[in-house]
């Protein structure tokens, strides 16, 4: 089942420049081997008050939208809650505590 990251690369702190781009090469090293992931940038994800925002989607599983990611220093959460997302069969993650910083910074989880 294909699973797809989109990361946005316009939003950024004001003053600051995208952290996206610098987001998806780390991610997408991070999973290298794992799983049959895609990591996609992104325009918008309209959560542009609280970059860097990325969704998680997966045809029949439930999809997720954070935000406030900080995208120098979560890569690694971000790569952990691929797996739990890869390994829930519904896109249902009942534990994102091993996602570190990532589970605080979710907006919505939409159903399948």
């Amino acid at each position: 089942m294909a699973h797809t990251i989109f990361i946005c690369t316009t939003c950024a702190e004001i003053g600051g420049d995208p952290k996206g781009a610098a987001l998806i090469a780390d991610v997408t090293a991070r999973l290298a081997g794992f799983g049959d992931f895609e990591v996609r940038a992104q325009d918008c994800l309209n959560a542009c008050d609280k970059p860097t925002a990325l969704a998680f989607r997966s045809e029949g599983k439930a999809a997720y939208l954070f935000a406030g990611v900080d995208g120098d220093a979560d890569g690694a959460d971000v790569a952990a809650f691929a797996r739990l997302y890869a390994d829930a069969p519904d896109g249902w993650v009942e534990d994102a505590r091993p996602a570190g910083r990532l589970r605080f910074c979710l907006i919505g989880r939409i159903p399948a």
